[in-house]
């Protein structure tokens, strides 16, 4: 039986204009790899962690105080969890606390000569990492695009003058996301 493979698409929530991708993932991976696929393609570095909510059920990286009841991320199948036109969520960073929509928009068997994971299609570049959630992304864009803006020339310093809100490469988070295989 040829491998399944899923088209997600995954939006970041509480941000307008909207950042969003489309990738190919194999059915077969585990919630920990779904995982590096999601920082992969929204240009998260991993700094933080994380968490899944599918069916209202949590998962993740158990916590070894067991304070947090999560199921291990390691353990679960994407395919034994969701199915075309399943909804699921995940969070990242539990102090800036991103919130990820994930839908389930095809599922269809693997082609013989293609890699996957693979990004299609997206819009818009990732929040830089610590920059305070929706709202301080918010107010960090806002400072960017007024060189008025009192802490314009800190904001651009510390993203760094190659940052650009509007700018996407699809290519490059291919290229980010082959590397997983």
């Amino acid at each position: 039986m040829p491998r399944q493979i899923f088209q997600l698409r995954m939006s970041l929530s509480g941000v307008r204009p909207a950042i969003w991708r489309r990738v190919l993932v194999p059915g077969g991976y585990t919630l920990d790899r779904v995982h590096r696929v999601v920082q992969h393609a929204m240009g998260w570095r991993d700094c933080h962690l994380h968490s899944f909510e599918i069916d209202g059920l949590q998962y993740g990286e158990p916590d070894p105080d067991g304070e947090l009841a999560v199921q291990d991320e390691l353990d679960v199948r994407l395919d034994a969890v969701v199915g075309k036109g399943s909804r699921f969520h995940y969070t990242y960073d539990f102090g800036d606390w991103w919130e990820h929509d994930l839908l389930v928009e095809d599922a269809f068997a693997a082609e013989a000569d293609e890699r996957y994971p693979s990004c299609l299609d997206g819009e818009r570049a990732g929040p830089p990492e610590d920059v305070g959630g929706p709202q301080g992304y918010l107010v960090f864009l806002a400072a960017l695009a007024d060189p008025g803006h009192p802490e314009h020339d800190a904001m651009r310093d510390w993203a760094g003058a190659g940052f650009d809100p509007a700018a996407f490469d699809a290519g490059r988070v291919d290229t980010l996301l082959r590397r997983l295989c």
